[in-house]
């Protein structure tokens, strides 16, 4: 009997194959050679027929150029970290298409010279947030109030309440930040309560400014007292203020969540905040008071450190002027529309799923312990993994027994893919 494996072909003969000619161009050379080279391990040991190669690296190759993968967001959660915080809109993902390429990002077309970076992006946010007599963007939030201690207070003092010491996400504490760039930190108050008074104490002439950080990401009930930004603004230091979550005007879902408008009305001398949580749009950070300091903040020889690239400043442009994007879309839903969605989805899908009402949260460490009235489709428990894997992911969250795939932060365009990944799981696990 013959050997199969003298049949073997050629690892150039198979990388050559015309099959496999979009597949190079979509994913590049490199990455289809190291399928074919798999595949014909395969085939020399006998899993893979020699004229099956072809075929078996097509199976095997990825479906993107990339490792993320597809997600619906079905978790109730609108700005959710681990998911890549907010979605963009279409406007924004069309301005990536385009910055992807040479574009004039810092270039005057009428004279040929080198123009001002990012200008219209600015020239939007600054529209946005009127009260503000100067703009800047930087590539975090982190980043912004890293920019303003190391502009303002190396060597020198911040005040800050005790209770606004806070950790975010991945174990990040923001007094640690500051510390790191040469601010000396005057903690004043404690952790439930600090007065105007305390602050008066502390503020002398090494001190660089008072800041005033909202906790985002939890919430102190009971014999608490802070003091509000204006009342700060009394003390002759200038005032810093990070609202972290980017909301740029108040929100009628959300009246306890501090904006960059009112705040700058209440005479923050600068506010600080995120670009991709409640704004809606790319990662950013995003610097936003008086004329003069915003511009010695992006002057600082630190700020080109954190300068951000020409597709941030596309999708911020698009977001900030285009529709509204799906962040706004999903705190602007209705709870009896979102369980009349639930009720067609659950019907479409059939077997066990149902309609119920849910609780949606802001997410991203926006309005902790607000809840957000929703609808979302039941399905059994143990749906929760294989819908994990499935293609789309489908990451919905168990609550008392039951998967909900909530719909508050899902766009109704992914309702199809949602019916057909919860109907493919479905015929898998036997229609239970």
């Amino acid at each position: 009997m013959q050997d199969t494996r003298r049949r073997v072909p050629r690892t150039d003969v198979v990388l050559d194959d015309p099959a496999l000619a979009p597949a190079v161009e979509r994913l590049g050379r490199a990455r289809v050679k190291a399928g074919v080279v798999a595949a014909l391990d395969a085939c020399r040991a006998g899993r893979v027929a020699p004229e099956d190669v072809v075929a078996a690296v097509l199976d095997d190759l990825p479906a993107a150029p990339v490792s993320l993968r597809r997600v619906l967001n079905a978790t109730g959660v609108v700005v959710h970290t681990n998911l890549g915080r907010a979605p963009l809109s279409p406007a924004a993902v069309e301005a990536l298409a385009l910055a992807a390429g040479a574009t004039d990002v810092e270039l005057d077309l009428d004279s040929g010279l080198r123009g001002p970076r990012g200008a219209a992006a600015l020239a939007a946010l600054a529209a946005a947030v009127p009260d503000a007599g100067g703009v800047h963007v930087v590539n975090n939030g982190a980043a912004a109030l890293a920019l303003a201690t190391c502009a303002l207070a190396a060597g020198r003092e911040v005040v800050v309440s005790r209770g606004e010491l806070v950790e975010i996400g991945d174990g990040f504490r923001i007094p640690e930040l500051m510390e790191s760039l040469g601010a000396r930190l005057r903690e004043v108050g404690t952790t439930n309560r600090v007065h105007l008074e305390d602050y008066e104490r502390a503020v002398g002439e090494r001190t660089a400014f008072v800041l005033k950080v909202h906790p985002s990401n939890f919430r102190v009930e009971g014999f608490t007292s802070s003091v509000p930004v204006e009342a700060l603004t009394g003390l002759g230091v200038p005032v810093v203020a990070d609202i972290g979550s980017g909301l740029l005007a108040p929100h009628p879902r959300l009246p306890d969540e501090p904006d960059a408008a009112t705040t700058l009305r209440a005479g923050a001398d600068l506010v600080t905040a995120s670009g991709d949580k409640l704004l809606g749009g790319p990662q950013a950070g995003l610097l936003l008071g008086g004329a003069a300091l915003v511009q010695w903040l992006r002057r600082h020889p630190f700020a080109r450190a954190l300068r951000v690239d020409k597709l941030t400043l596309a999708a911020l442009e698009a977001t900030l002027t285009g529709p509204a994007p799906p962040v706004a879309a999903a705190l602007a839903s209705r709870p009896d529309d979102l369980l009349a969605r639930a009720r067609r989805l659950a019907t479409a899908i059939g077997g066990p799923a149902e309609a119920v009402a849910s609780e949606g949260r802001v997410g991203g460490g926006g309005a902790p312990g607000v809840p957000l009235p929703s609808a979302a489709v039941a399905l059994p428990h143990h749906l929760a993994a294989p819908l994990r894997h499935g293609d789309p992911a489908v990451v919905g969250h168990v609550h008392d027994g039951r998967l909900l795939l909530d719909l508050l932060a899902l766009p109704g365009s992914d309702d199809p893919a949602l019916v057909e990944g919860v109907r493919r799981v479905l015929a898998a696990d036997g229609g239970r």
